[in-house]
């Protein structure tokens, strides 16, 4: 379909209000209360739009949508748009289509496009977003990656945000785990971003979805991400919140959540951790403090079950997997805690020599069950 064929596509008039120049949330609701469908303003006569509230160069837009004159420049520029769509095999999913799911329709501010990469069937899967900070400690990364194959494995489609640290251990978490992911971005599809995360996007698309309300050509701005925070919480039943300082955009997301009725998660991490403050800060507020998959499942409700019949066991609640180490490295493991402690204070605890303890500290850390921070070494089993 070339791109003076596009009106006769399905989505072609959510495509057209979607680049309507001023058609902001004030006005869209004020359409909305008069028509069944906000799609039924493009059948409006000019008086009528002018009644509305709508500008010169929009009403021009729709006049010439009802002409056919795709000529006009907002037609002209839905109808490059739309080609492009088709040529990189984007697929544009207004409120109006089947894919568009119901919960975010009836948000605040509710996008009235997305463009999609991959299979957009999902969006109206049962999700859970998991967001936190970009500059996540190496425990941080961890949790994440091991809640979104968990929760992956349960039954719940991971969403978040595509950036770099926790977002992005989210998505992998559940993509390794061989369970799809969604990612929702603050630009266009063709313009994936950040970069350090490109080969990451391709492997969501290739077995999941990335969304946006941008079309293709739109660069990312500062200004985009908060308001894509709100598509995160809007699709998903509840937010988990891994790590987040005390200015971070991952409390934006869950203030979000909390304005459209979803729940919040948060989990716990150490007092001296600058990027746990978030999250002990919306548990003070009343986010559901989480340890394990199945307080987040226990939360949103018994009737969601899990996808290994018959089983009832808090997988994530085991203790960690010693076997294979010796008794010093058991002993440096028991003698660490979830707060970083120095190695003089380990040295003196285990009764080992700086060169030993360093060697089982070392060993720990390549198990996956310690890790160093700021202030010596802690456990993250």
């Amino acid at each position: 379909m070339s791109e003076y064929q596009w009106q006769s596509a399905s989505e072609a008039p959510w495509l057209l209000l979607s680049l309507l120049p001023r058609f902001g949330l004030k006005l869209r609701e004020r359409i909305a209360a008069h028509t069944d469908e906000l799609t039924d303003l493009l059948s409006m006569n000019p008086a009528t739009l002018r009644a509305m509230g709508l500008g010169a160069d929009a009403v021009e837009a729709v006049i010439a949508w009802q002409a056919g004159d795709t000529e006009q420049p907002i037609l002209a520029k839905a109808g490059r748009i739309y080609a492009q769509c088709q040529q990189q095999g984007m697929e544009l999913v207004g409120q109006g289509h089947d894919h568009f799911p119901d919960a975010l329709k009836h948000i605040h501010d509710a996008p009235l496009l997305l463009y999609g990469l991959g299979d957009t069937r999902l969006l109206g899967q049962d999700q859970i977003g998991i967001v936190g900070s970009r500059n996540a400690t190496r425990a941080g990364l961890d949790h994440a990656r091991h809640f979104a194959a968990e929760l992956g494995r349960r039954g719940l489609l991971v969403s978040s945000g595509l950036a770099l640290g926790i977002d992005g251990a989210a998505h992998a978490g559940a993509l390794d785990a061989d369970f799809p992911t969604l990612a929702v971005i603050g630009c266009g599809l063709d313009r994936l971003y950040p970069a350090q995360h490109r080969k990451l996007a391709y492997r969501v698309i290739d077995n999941g979805l990335i969304v946006s309300e941008y079309p293709p050509g739109t660069q990312p701005r500062a200004a985009f991400f908060p308001k894509r925070n709100r598509i995160i919480s809007g699709l998903s039943r509840g937010v988990l919140v891994v790590e987040a300082s005390l200015k971070s955009g991952s409390l934006i997301t869950a203030r979000l959540a909390l304005e459209q009725g979803r729940e919040v998660f948060a989990i716990p991490g150490s007092v001296h951790s600058p990027v746990a403050r978030g999250c002990h800060q919306l548990i003070r507020q009343g986010a559901t403090l989480v340890e394990t998959a199945d307080d987040v499942l226990e939360e949103l409700g018994t009737w969601w079950h899990m996808s290994d019949a018959g089983t009832e066991e808090r997988v994530a609640s085991k203790g960690p997997d010693l076997n294979g180490l010796d008794q010093r490295e058991i002993a440096v493991f028991e003698a660490l805690g979830y707060d970083p402690q120095s190695t003089d204070a380990l040295s003196q605890a285990t009764g080992l020599s700086a060169d030993q303890l360093m060697q089982s500290l070392l060993l720990l850390e390549l198990q996956g069950l310690a890790n160093a921070a700021p202030g010596g070494y802690l456990k993250i089993a």
